[in-house]
C-alpha cells in the first residue's frame, strides 16, 4: 500500500514539474522599451524603418474592412 502512494507522488511530483516548467517557459518577455517607441501608433504592428502614408491608409482599411475596431 505504501509502495502505490509513493508512486503516485511520484508521478504527481514529476507531472506537475513539467507543466509548471511549460507555463514558465511559454511566458512571453517584455518588449523593450526602445523597440515600442518606434512604432508608428498605438495599434501598429513593430516595423523597422520608415512606414509611408499609403501603407498606413492601406493597413487601417485593413482594419476596418476585416471589423477589426480602432482603439
Amino acid at each position: 500500500m505504501k509502495k502505490v502512494i509513493l508512486v503516485g507522488f511520484a508521478i504527481l511530483a514529476v507531472s506537475t514539474s513539467a507543466a509548471l516548467a511549460a507555463k514558465k517557459a511559454a511566458k512571453p518577455k517584455a518588449a523593450p522599451a526602445a523597440a515600442a517607441a518606434t512604432t508608428t501608433g498605438p495599434a501598429a504592428p513593430f516595423m523597422l524603418g520608415q512606414v509611408s502614408a499609403a501603407d498606413r491608409e492601406l493597413y487601417k482599411k485593413n482594419q476596418r474592412d476585416s471589423g477589426i475596431k480602432a482603439k
